[in-house]
Order: structure tokens, then C-alpha cells, then sequence
């Protein structure tokens, strides 16, 4: 099985398509102002954003895009005028991550583990 489609609520996709096209995300469907789908630039999954009356209740929402170069890209991207919560740093937990918040404010990391991300010391086998 092989996870490769996510789709995240936004009240403006209009403003979530141009967030996401800055961080280097390639629109590959346009039905704006309902939906739009990216491909992201290193691997097969897909970004699929759709048109909501009301944000879900909660924090749930999380996307985690992996960058060996992470310090650059945040460098650049904040040149590009996106805002970052945090970061990079290293966590206990063997990443590197960086925080940001989407126009619908969906929880991003932008991170780098390399190898920890599915093997770590801990892993269970």
C-alpha cells in the first residue's frame, strides 16, 4: 500500500493555491474556485485542496513535506515572504523541522530525517 493522496478544507482556495505554488508545489488541476490538485516536486503523492462553507473544528490537520536541503529552503522560501512559527531545529526525536501555518491555517512541517523517519533507533521491528 502506498499512501499518496491527501486532501485538506480551505475557505479561500484561491489564496491556498497561490501559498502552495510558493512552496514549489506543481498545480495539476485547476477547478478554481472549488478544487485544485499539486504534484509534489520529488515524489508521486498529491496535494488535493477543496472549497469548505466552514473550517473543520480543531487543530487536525498536519502535512509534513521532507527536504534534505531544509535550512535552505526555509532561507529561500521566507525570502518568498512566507512566515515560519518555528524552526529549523532539531528535535529529541532525531529530525529537523520547521513550522508554518497554511492561509487556512492547516498545521505545516517542513522537515528533514533522513534515515530516522523510518528507521530510528527505537524502531520496532
Amino acid at each position: 500500500m502506498n499512501l499518496n493522496q491527501i486532501t485538506i478544507p480551505s475557505l479561500h482556495v484561491e489564496k491556498a493555491t497561490e501559498f502552495y505554488k510558493t512552496l514549489v508545489l506543481k498545480l495539476i488541476v485547476d477547478a478554481l474556485p472549488l478544487y485544485v490538485r499539486f504534484e509534489c516536486p520529488d515524489c508521486d503523492a498529491t496535494l488535493s485542496i477543496h472549497k469548505v462553507d466552514k473550517p473543520p473544528k480543531g487543530n487536525c490537520i498536519t502535512i509534513y513535506f521532507e527536504d534534505e536541503n531544509l535550512d535552505t529552503l526555509v532561507l529561500n522560501l521566507k525570502q518568498k515572504g512566507i512566515t515560519f512559527i518555528s524552526g529549523p531545529e532539531d528535535k529529541t526525536y532525531l529530525w529537523r523541522e520547521a513550522h508554518l501555518e497554511d492561509p487556512d491555517g492547516n498545521h505545516i512541517i517542513l522537515f528533514y530525517a533522513g534515515k530516522n523517519r523510518k528507521n530510528p533507533p527505537w524502531r520496532v521491528n
